[in-house]
């Protein structure tokens, strides 16, 4: 693992707001209410203090103190749930926010991954998330499928073929 200086560090940051973002993006584009902004924020949050939880550690090594960065780690954890708790609305039996809620947790991790130096891993897990987000949606929303969610106890069954109108 590369040591953290400052350098290294507001690179770490740099690259987790750019990851956050990514993912954003896409909430953005599907006019959700949190989007670029949020997402570039939480990661570079979670980023940062995962960067502070390794500088302290390297700190207290310093005097031969013992410090795990991983503490840091497990209360963002807790702190993002509360945050993405906050986003989650029940009306009935309808719920709305469960997948921003569900991002708003995956990007959390994305900054930490980042904070921590495993940028490769950080990477995939954001085009990983960005696919999924993108890709099913577009899948169970395609007009030639009726989705379960449109039609109560029906599964995905392709539509005949529309007929041409000219």
């Amino acid at each position: 693992m590369i040591p953290i200086d400052d350098i290294e560090a507001l690179k770490r940051m740099a690259i987790a707001m750019l990851l956050g973002a990514f993912v954003g993006l896409e909430r953005e584009r599907a006019d959700k209410p949190a989007g670029i902004r949020t997402y570039m924020l939480v990661s570079q949050g979670a980023a940062l203090f995962m960067i502070a939880g390794l500088l302290i550690s390297r700190e207290m090594a310093g005097i031969g103190e013992l410090s795990d960065p991983g503490r840091v780690a497990s209360t963002i954890v807790q702190g993002i749930g509360f945050l993405a708790a906050g986003v989650i609305l029940t009306t009935g039996r309808k719920v709305r926010g469960l997948t921003t809620a569900a991002g708003i947790w995956v990007v959390a991790a994305v900054g930490l991954l980042t904070g921590a130096g495993f940028l490769m891993i950080a990477a995939v897990a954001t085009i990983a998330t960005t696919a999924a987000l993108y890709l099913v949606k577009k899948y169970v929303e395609e007009p030639q499928f009726i989705a379960p969610h449109h039609a109560p106890h029906a599964s995905l069954t392709p539509l005949p073929p529309a007929e041409d109108q000219d």
